[in-house]
């Protein structure tokens, strides 16, 4: 019957998004700003007006008929495809007792409309349309039903029409009013409110037809949306839906996959155009980590995984070079430029129009950007522009003054010296070289061998409380603390976990592979090849898919044993990301690397995504949990599915897209001696090997007082202007021979005050 007022349950129970394990993603190569996801077999969040941006929680469907009522998605029930590996066109067929319903999700590539094409088969079957809005916050949406369902929020509005209409409809709150409250309490739908205000709502409508055309449209306004909807029903839908496969196969004809197995292939069509469904329309080159929330049917995070991590697009990028795509890398290139601070840093992570989400400082991601820039040159992609130039040079300035201890290392979690943040910043010393002249080029070199000759003071743990047997000598941690505290002897605090604290030594990942990727070490050095046989002892585990890894020893970033989400502290799950990592060391080292590829391939979901975790456990069928499948974390995840595309391309070339010539002919994968070593608080040494010299530095002009041991033979000198607006005394062999033991202690002459502290440091046979 009809209702008048408000339906009951204002505001709803608070919203949350939908579940992060994605069937599919889509969007459209044209003019319009629509992202879709499909997961269960039905629309999940939908972005507008860019890949930051999820407006809905998802769009779905029950069916009715003389037995009763099923809503597809927790039916489970279905199978999925696409015409083409390369065009993500998704096509669901969900099946049940006396049912068929077939479905396919077309982004319009010239409105901001997704049209989803539907047939019902079964007699005397009814469909239903279940929607629910998250506009902005999601916590105060307006939503109204007449002949369409309709939602808006601040500037950001919704519209869903029928071509063949609907025969009734109806707003509520979601928990209490909403359509499936109403199928549940009463069999059927029996409320027709006509709008539900200031709350977490929903709609329904009841389809006057089981055959025919859904168009939601999205806009500033309800006028504009209302309009975008019509209009999307109105275009011929076998024209809007050849012009999208005519973009998106032009897009992919050049494609430069290696020659593989189908099973291969397949999955590398899927990985180019997960990445590119990723790119972001008016922030062109924007590529998010995921269009998905991490355990999202759990709670209401605003940021999620649909924002850029420079990492992550950096490593997409790469990956697109190695498939041929040079135009899309470097139009991520120029986005990265756009989005750099002044002080030649990037945020941490940030939504696609560059403002800042969460707020560390992650070197690494500094780096990379570098990287990229010297991979698209050494492709004949890239000259020195003055943009890029900027760029090159504001990020090496960073490095220069910030490193090499990073406020976090890649998985967001500690700060201190990681073999991976490491190698992406030497790497980058090396290859931007060419940017700089002079005393400035000098420096730079100079420093990229200074702490590539430390790589092993700070993350090697020899005869660590790791070692596995006699054979092995010690093994890179996963990363140490900065010096201040404690360094190799130091502690880590391990996140996601109660009482986390452990010591340096005692926990191992698998950021030292980056150290023979990069061409730093050899991938024969013994100190590596003892700790990937640690690893493969600690951190592997042989699914039903095949071999993956952990991120480190006791990591809690996944679901707890029971499978429910991850709420703060859960059980760190297996990453296939890491996977292709090991894969990348069975290439450099002469192995055989199919074997992670195989895996890799079997770790997807339906339709082919990659995830970030997979399942580690036995089976939890009521959550849908399965070994070596995807668990509830992101899906997909980008980076895992340029890694995928990575691996691939270096099986065929035996050398990792990492590698640079210029780091070959530098350093032949061992570490060079460095003509002086750089001594900061930041990254002090108490000894150092004979001939060397050393530069003390400082980001303040200082005066430098000089004593031996007994502090006796007392000199002061003034520093004098360094490169990167850094400030030094250069103290030459001889001198450092003359004292012994170097005692000293800083003097600010800007400011008059004494540091307050002495440091001392000696030579070592």
């Amino acid at each position: 019957m009809n209702q008048d007022h408000l339906p009951p349950g204002a505001p709803g129970i608070a919203p949350t998004w939908s579940s992060s394990d994605k069937d599919a993603v889509t969007t459209a190569l044209g003019s319009s700003r629509i992202w879709a996801t499909i997961g269960h077999g039905i629309v999940n969040e939908v972005y507008w007006p860019s890949t930051g941006h999820p407006q809905i929680r998802d769009l779905g469907f029950i069916i009715a008929g003389p037995d009763g009522w099923t809503e597809v998605k927790r039916a489970n029930r279905y199978s999925m495809s696409t015409a083409h590996d390369s065009v993500p066109l998704p096509k669901v067929i969900h099946e049940g007792p006396g049912y068929r319903l077939e479905l396919e999700f077309l982004c319009h590539p010239l409105r901001d409309t997704l049209l989803i094409r539907y047939d019902l088969s079964g007699e005397n079957m009814r469909l239903f349309a279940l929607l629910a809005p998250h506009l902005n916050k999601g916590t105060a949406n307006d939503a109204w039903a007449d002949d369409a369902l309709s939602a808006a929020s601040g500037n950001v509005a919704l519209c869903l029409h029928a071509d063949a209409d609907f025969s009734r409809t109806s707003a509520g709150y979601v928990g209490t009013s909403d359509g499936w409250q109403d199928f549940t309490r009463n069999g059927t739908m029996t409320w027709q409110y006509p709008h539900a205000s200031n709350g977490n709502v929903a709609l329904m409508g009841e389809l006057a037809a089981n055959s025919g055309t859904l168009s939601l449209g999205f806009a500033e306004t309800p006028e504009g949306a209302r309009t975008l909807s019509r209009s999307g029903l109105a275009d011929d839908y076998q024209e809007t839906l050849s012009l999208f496969v005519e973009q998106w196969r032009d897009w992919g004809k050049d494609l430069r996959i290696p020659y593989t197995t189908p099973q291969m292939l397949r999955e590398a069509e899927i990985s180019a155009s997960v990445i590119k469904v990723h790119e972001d329309r008016t922030y062109a080159g924007a590529v998010v980590a995921s269009l998905s929330v991490p355990w999202g049917s759990s709670h209401d995070d605003a940021g999620g995984y649909h924002l850029v991590w420079t990492r992550d697009t950096v490593e997409a990028a790469i990956a697109l070079i190695t498939i041929g795509k040079l135009d899309d890398a470097g139009r991520t290139l120029d986005y990265l430029i756009g989005t750099q601070g002044a002080d030649g840093s990037w945020a941490q992570n940030y939504f696609p129009d560059g403002h800042g989400y969460w707020t560390g400082k992650q070197l690494d991601e500094v780096a990379l950007p570098v990287l990229l820039a010297a991979k698209l040159k050494a492709a004949g992609h890239l000259t020195f522009s003055k943009p890029e130039q900027a760029m090159v040079r504001k990020a090496i300035g960073f490095i220069v003054r910030n490193g090499p201890m990073s406020d976090q290392d890649r998985w967001e979690e500690n700060a201190g010296a990681s073999p991976f943040t490491l190698a992406v910043m030497i790497c980058a010393l090396v290859v931007a070289a060419d940017y700089f002249e002079g005393r400035e080029k000098d420096y730079v070199l100079a420093l990229a061998d200074c702490w590539n000759e430390r790589i092993e003071e700070w993350t090697y743990a020899p005869a660590g409380p790791l070692v596995a047997d006699a054979d092995m000598d010690g093994y890179y941690v996963r990363m140490s603390p900065r010096p201040a505290d404690g360094g190799m002897t130091g502690s880590i605090d391990r996140r996601n976990v109660a009482h986390g604290r452990v010591p340096a030594e005692g926990l191992i990942g698998m950021e030292f592979l980056y150290l023979v990727r990069t061409g730093l070490r050899s991938p024969h050095d013994k100190r590596i090849t003892d700790t990937v046989r640690l690893v493969d002892q600690l951190l592997r585990r042989v699914t039903p898919s095949g071999p993956s890894y952990y991120r480190y020893n006791g990591d809690g970033y996944g679901e707890h044993e029971d499978g429910s989400p991850f709420d703060g502290i859960g059980i760190g799950r297996l990453w296939p990301l890491l996977t292709g990592e090991r894969g990348h060391y069975a290439v450099a080292a002469g192995e055989d690397p199919t074997p992670y590829l195989d895996a890799m391939v079997r770790m997807v979901g339906p339709g082919g995504l990659l995830p970030e975790q997979i399942w580690d456990s036995p089976a939890i069928d009521e959550r849908a949990l399965q070994p070596g499948k995807p668990s509830g974390s992101a899906m997909p995840l980008v980076w895992a599915h340029g890694e995928f595309l990575k691996l691939l391309a270096a099986s065929v070339t035996g050398r990792s897209a990492e590698t640079f010539v210029e780091v070959e002919n530098r350093y032949g994968a061992r570490p060079a001696k460095a003509s002086h070593w750089i001594w900061r608080e930041s990254c002090a040494f108490s000894s150092l090997p004979a001939d060397r010299d050393v530069l003390i530095e400082c980001d303040e002009p200082f005066s430098l007082r000089l004593g031996n041991a007994a502090w006796a033979a007392i000199r002061d000198i003034d520093s004098q202007p360094a490169c990167f607006g850094q400030h030094g005394v250069m103290l030459d062999q001889q001198t450092i021979a003359s004292f012994g033991t170097v005692n000293f202690t800083l003097y600010f002459t800007e400011r008059s005050a004494w540091r307050g502290r002495d440091f001392s440091f000696s030579v070592t046979a």
